[in-house]
């Protein structure tokens, strides 16, 4: 089958759109079939083969973040060229009224067309809006699917209708062999963050908040920090001595975020909205790393409320400290987790949930008994010999 996916966001810059996108490309390639994605690229750095420049993005507000997207006319003839040359059995696109390369993508397709929305949001009358002017193009879409719940009750509060829950995917063979950092781990125990520095509802203001107490129960306790932004205004408000106890990274490859994973005892996921699942608690899951994270309701669904994962009060810093300490004095907590962990991180690999978007799109196109028999037969095989994977 030959796949045109539509990426809203900048291709090169880390966002959870974008590695769900990358991760679905690169499983459907791997089960035999062409792919190609369209994306706008940020950078002159390398991009995979299979993906087509969109054009230089701009940053735009949205959702509570700052979304780098590409609309107007020239992206337009970019669209329309790309699916006349395709030649595509299907097109999926995903978050389809963002005001980006798939909304353009729905009004141009003239084939199969699936759409995916992984956004949860409240109601709002300038979405409400924005669906209304996209409805046209909404009813190009033969099949729609949601990663989460929240993501669902989006797309039924502003657009109506309805759509099946595939959730994000994760690669856990990539997670599970990756090593440690050089000089990680070191003697005393070590938490993790990843997120954008100066987006706040990513929540490491509520983490940092937490570090004087975790320190002085854990001297030597320190906070490895993943992703891009002001490393000095991060840290404006801790004191001095506790300055050198938090050490960036910033913006890291898929490679070495997975070792980061493996080089700290705890992921803390301080959250405080506009989440409507939570793959890096299952990537952290599938590294072996146990999970602490806000009280989100997407977070509580992955980590199973509690089974797989602790949680702590959104926003609150004492409570986030109170549980970070006790999690790390109690190694036998932690080896329960760490198990409980990689099993839940199985039910979301990548090689289950390709299976389940390939279903829809057979779904949509005129495929025959041949498809349905492939895909049921790889997804016998692929569970048959995952061995204890599931366990």
């Amino acid at each position: 089958m030959r796949v045109g996916l539509v990426c809203p966001y900048a291709w090169d810059v880390p966002g959870g759109v974008q590695a769900h996108v990358k991760d679905l490309a690169e499983a459907l390639i791997r089960l035999g079939h062409d792919v190609s994605v369209l994306a706008p690229v940020e950078g002159e750095g390398e991009v995979p083969d299979y993906v087509v420049d969109g054009g230089r993005p701009v940053a735009v507000p949205y959702n509570g973040s700052v979304a780098r997207l590409n609309f107007g006319l020239k992206p337009t003839r970019r669209v329309r060229r790309w699916i006349r040359t395709g030649d595509f059995d299907v097109v999926h696109v995903h978050e389809p009224v963002s005001p980006s390369l798939s909304v353009l993508a729905c009004w141009a397709a003239e084939g199969p067309l699936v759409a995916t929305w992984h956004s949860s949001m409240g109601r709002s009358r300038v979405l409400t809006a924005g669906y209304y002017l996209a409805q046209t193009a909404m009813e190009k879409i033969r099949a729609r699917i949601a990663v989460s719940e929240y993501a669902r009750r989006t797309l039924v509060d502003h657009l109506g209708g309805d759509a099946v829950l595939i959730p994000n995917g994760v690669d856990c063979a990539s997670f599970e062999r990756a090593e440690p950092l050089p000089g990680w781990p070191g003697d005393g125990p070590a938490l993790m963050f990843l997120g954008r520095l100066d987006e706040p509802r990513k929540g490491l203001d509520v983490l940092l908040g937490a570090l004087p107490a975790m320190s002085e129960a854990l001297p030597g306790l320190r906070l490895l920090v993943v992703g891009p932004g002001d490393q000095e205004d991060a840290v404006k408000g801790l004191p001095d001595r506790l300055r050198d106890r938090v050490v960036f990274l910033g913006r890291v490859s898929d490679e070495d975020k997975a070792r980061a994973f493996h080089s700290v005892d705890l992921y803390v996921a301080p959250n405080t909205g506009g989440e409507s699942f939570g793959i890096v608690l299952l990537e952290s899951m599938a590294a072996g790393t146990p999970v602490l994270a806000s009280d989100l309701d997407a977070f509580r669904r992955v980590l199973e409320d509690g089974r797989s994962g602790v949680v702590f009060r959104n926003g609150d810093s004492a409570d986030l400290a109170a549980k970070a300490v006790a999690l790390l004095h109690d190694a036998d907590e932690r080896g329960r987790l760490v198990e409980a962990g990689r099993a839940r991180a199985w039910q979301f690999d990548w090689s289950r949930v390709a299976l389940e978007v390939l279903a829809v799109y057979e779904s949509v196109t005129v495929t025959g008994e041949k498809v349905r028999e492939d895909l049921r037969g790889q997804l016998v095989g692929r569970l048959s010999g995952r061995g204890n994977g599931d366990a």
